[in-house]
């Protein structure tokens, strides 16, 4: 891979900017592509909550449900069907075909699903199963009950996954060089945390035409339906960067070099079962899933019993919307503040090591933080009184608190940081591997924290019952993760130190026959 002469920066331009004006041309498109795909992700993720939390028979305990017993499995089938297309189709098409077939989904739902929901939704049939099922399995009849809303939300809980983490991810990780990574990567979350600005504001937007449509009108159809067509748009904006990235930058020397291009053609023809088996056997993919699986759990586990405190907050979908596109918007705000301040300045300085750790060390700290305050608030209960508001209320804000924080870190550090492990491997790692990790690892921690969350809801009855417990889990979690990280870091270091030998060291030249000199 040839390696470009850089200018020096000035210091100040070094911390705040670390990107060059001649790799503005492969920056800022990279930027836009993951701009665009985040700021659907930011939509679909808060009206996928919106629908499924605030649905006529549901809470958030059928979030725990729908993540493991919906999630989970189509998570595992999308992967079996993209490792098979990704030895059929080129990059490009598969790339195409995976956007085009999310969109064309949210459009039916928008238009044909949601309409006719309550012809569709089996509500008696729903009754009968829940009077002769015990109260803690209400989540897993919720899901059944609204299965349409299910769907939607399993669809875009796996745009994130395949969109975000698998295509543009992928595609960065072919294309970017492990120097420009290290300034390069901190930088693309600031893409996307940029999108949830306008994003944010445009739910809250759309969310109070809801409100304020006239009597006889379903308010949130009007709101679904504006969605919807941002969420289209965005989706045909990024196929448009996606393409001329291909066309102008892959096919500039100074950032692709020819060898890269045919290597990165190339297709891995390892059975997706032995891709498994190689998972498994590399102890560098092992920790590396440990620390998605660590992330998926840990997070679901706080997350659902906030949002149990939001539900009960705001029972109105609309009100709802309204408030995930506020959250949203100051999750974006600091997010780009921690990325100019912290994340390429920690990563760069103090190295991967210490950035990876980072994310667990805030997820700890936060999360004990916020179980504290479920717990023992009752306790609290004067001093609640004492500053105007109400328990349920200051539970919302200490879990809104953590998880903007969590979130912030997740995208300034260990996205990057993440990402970064993925570059010193080779072809079959990076695609194989990614996608194993990325699209089942990712889901199956999700529905890892799911389950826990289910024996316990199940057992307890009701997700505001489940905390202590649920802390303890966190906890010991999170130290397996730190474990992990540290192991990590030592593989990558030295990886990519065999990889920089290896690029540096010229290939021997070919010995000269004695025949030929004369």
């Amino acid at each position: 891979m040839s390696q470009t002469t850089t200018p020096t920066f000035g210091k100040w331009r070094s911390i705040f900017w670390p990107v060059h004006t001649f790799e503005l041309k492969k920056f800022v498109p990279m930027l836009l592509l993951m701009f665009f795909i985040n700021f659907n992700y930011t939509i679909l993720r808060d009206s996928k909550d919106a629908l499924v939390v605030t649905a006529p028979g549901s809470g958030a305990e059928a979030l725990v449900f729908l993540k493991f017993w919906g999630v989970l499995p189509v998570a595992i089938l999308f992967m079996l069907i993209y490792a098979k297309l990704s030895n059929i189709l080129s990059k490009t098409k598969l790339f195409y075909t995976t956007i085009t077939s999310f969109l064309v989904f949210f459009v039916l739902f928008a238009l044909v699903l949601y309409p006719a929901r309550d012809m569709l939704h089996p509500h008696e049939l729903a009754d009968k199963m829940q009077a002769s099922l015990p109260a803690g399995l209400s989540g897993l009849v919720a899901i059944f009950r609204n299965w349409t809303f299910s769907l939607f939300y399993i669809m875009s809980e796996l745009w994130g996954s395949m969109a975000l983490s698998l295509m543009f991810w992928g595609f960065a990780n072919d294309t970017t060089r492990v120097s420009e990574s290290k300034r390069f990567y901190a930088m693309f979350g600031i893409g996307a945390n940029l999108a949830m600005l306008p994003s944010g504001e445009l739910i809250k937007y759309f969310a109070q035409v809801g409100r304020t449509a006239p009597v006889g009108i379903d308010g949130f159809s009007l709101t679904l339906n504006s969605l919807t067509l941002l969420v289209v748009g965005a989706g045909l904006a990024t196929m448009a960067v996606y393409w001329w990235v291909n066309r102008y930058v892959m096919t500039d020397t100074r950032f692709y070099d020819a060898a890269d291009v045919k290597k990165s053609k190339e297709k891995p023809k390892m059975p997706l079962k032995e891709s498994f088996a190689y998972l498994m056997k590399s102890k560098y993919l092992l920790c590396l899933t440990v620390l998605v699986v660590g992330y998926g759990v840990c997070i679901n586990l706080v997350e659902v019993i906030w949002k149990s405190q939001l539900k009960l907050q705001y029972p109105n979908p609309t009100d709802y919307v309204a408030f995930m596109g506020s959250f949203s918007q100051i999750t974006a705000v600091i997010t780009v503040l921690m990325m100019l301040f912290v994340g390429g300045n920690v990563i760069r300085r103090f190295g991967w090591g210490k950035a990876a750790l980072t994310t667990p060390v805030v997820l700890l700290l936060t999360g004990v933080a916020f179980f504290a305050f479920v717990i023992f608030r009752e306790q609290l209960g004067g001093m609640i009184a004492a500053i105007g508001t109400t328990p349920l209320m200051l539970a919302v804000v200490f879990g809104t608190a953590q998880n903007i924080a969590s979130k912030s870190t997740k995208y300034s550090l260990f996205d990057p940081t993440k990402e970064m492990a993925y570059i010193p491997l080779d072809q079959e790692s990076k695609v194989k591997g990614k996608a194993a990790i990325d699209v089942v690892g990712a889901r199956f921690g999700k529905a890892g924290g799911a389950l826990i969350n289910q024996g316990m809801i199940a057992i307890a009855g009701s997700a505001a019952l489940i905390a202590p417990y649920t802390a303890i889990i966190m906890i010991a979690i999170l130290s397996g993760w730190i474990a992990a990280t540290r192991s990590l870091n030592k593989q990558f270091v030295a990886l990519t130190a065999q990889r920089e030998a290896e690029v540096k060291t010229p290939a021997p030249a070919q010995a000269v026959p004695v025949e030929a000199k004369s």
